[in-house]
């Protein structure tokens, strides 16, 4: 994901593995750190309705040949020539899918900003896995980890995070299917086409998306101002701009205007878009997120029981 950086920023290495070992060392403080955030802004958190075996009626369906038969309702097959069986729903756990965009550009830090974007992104993914796992969901990350359930799982997830040396610039979201929700962490500043071909999937699918950006203020606000000198952090190609805000308000238009036909392209298919600055406290996206997945129902990607 190509990117704009100011001249005194660092330039993220091209090496892999120079960029996994860096995380693997700050992972244990950005754990330490999510469940702090956890802890201080989130008491608990309910599980979804599913189908199980509980006290309280759900539906009426067909026999599946296989099944235990002490689960058939004969009073409702009486009443026609077909055998149903009574299911009762339970607070049982789905799959939450997490991911979080780890690419050269979200080393990004400018001066005004607390924290690197990739810090921020995976903080949020930590704090929602330790959210999620207290409460029995089974959790996920497309590419690294099977859907599992443990109260560890924040934990477990950061172990395989630190142990990965690479991962792809997106990974393949086809295996995730209806009812499952996911949660996509980045800055979204590819071409918002590009972006909206790869989710695609999950809207065809049934799934539900919640896209959390991350962004820094100067990435935002553009406050350069003559001779500037700008790198992408992906290719290492360099522009030189000899009065910087000429260029400003080009910028902030595209910029904006990138955001809000992604938000506005998430509204349609009943998907949330939170946006988190990475001078702003981790936890206001947290709590946004948090009640856009225990909201009622889908949009037109599909509905939750």
């Amino acid at each position: 994901m190509a990117r704009i950086g100011e001249a005194s920023a660092p330039v993220a290495t091209s090496d892999a593995l120079a960029r996994g070992r860096l995380r693997a060392s700050l992972v244990p403080d950005l754990l330490v750190e999510a469940r702090r955030i956890v802890n201080t802004v989130i008491a608990g958190w309910h599980g979804r309705k599913k189908r199980g075996i509980g006290e309280n009626f759900w539906q009426f369906r067909p026999y599946v040949q296989g099944e235990s038969m002490a689960r058939i309702d004969w009073r409702r097959s009486a009443r026609d020539d077909h055998t149903y069986v009574r299911d009762r729903e339970w607070e049982a756990a789905h799959t939450v899918w997490l991911w979080a965009d780890l690419s050269p550009s979200m080393l990004y830090k400018s001066r005004t900003a607390t924290v690197s974007k990739e810090s921020r992104a995976l903080v949020l993914a930590f704090a929602l896995a330790e959210l999620l796992s207290r409460s029995g969901e089974r959790i996920a990350w497309p590419g690294l980890t099977d859907p599992s359930s443990a109260r560890n799982g924040a934990e477990r997830l950061a172990s395989h995070l630190a142990q990965a040396i690479s991962q792809p610039a997106r990974p393949d979201l086809s295996a995730i299917r209806r009812f499952s929700d996911v949660v996509v962490i980045g800055d979204f500043l590819d071409p918002v086409e590009e972006t909206m071909a790869w989710l695609d999937t999950l809207a065809r699918h049934g799934a539900r998306a919640h896209l959390i950006e991350v962004a820094d203020p100067a990435e935002e606000s553009f406050p350069y101002t003559g001779r500037t000198e700008f790198t992408d952090p992906e290719t290492g190609a360099k522009l030189t701009a000899g009065r910087a805000e000429q260029l400003a308000e080009d910028y902030r238009n595209l910029y904006s205007a990138r955001r809000q036909e992604l938000a506005a392209w998430c509204k349609r298919l009943g998907w949330s878009y939170t946006v988190n600055h990475t001078d702003r406290l981790a936890s206001e996206a947290l709590v946004h997120v948090h009640l856009a997945l225990t909201a009622e129902g889908h949009g037109p990607g599909g509905g939750r029981r």
